[in-house]
């Protein structure tokens, strides 16, 4: 299957790339919007002059994001996995 190739903005500089298919192009350009979004309202509300500044506190921002709903994807696992030990325990007991 060929790539297709699309360019993408982001601090107004653009950077051509190849995406699998029209799925993975919407997903680059919403990730796109959304970084640049997060720009401009870092740039509105703090006195950054440095793009990169700001690029760095987007980057923190959205892999802060995915950390936390990892770690409470984690913990709801955890959660899950006890309730069915508990199951477990409460049913070898009525079998005995």
């Amino acid at each position: 299957m060929d790539k297709l190739k699309i360019n993408i903005v982001i601090a107004g500089r653009t950077y051509p790339l190849s995406v699998r298919n029209t799925q993975e192009e919407e997903g680059m350009r919403k990730a796109a919007n959304a970084i640049n979004n997060l720009i401009s309202r870092y740039e509105q509300n703090y006195a950054v002059s440095d793009k990169q500044d700001v690029l760095a506190m987007c980057a923190l921002q959205f892999a802060s994001k995915l950390e936390i709903s990892s770690l409470a994807k984690s913990s709801e696992n955890t959660e899950a996995i006890n309730k069915i030990k508990e199951l477990t325990n409460l049913v070898n007991t009525h079998l005995k």
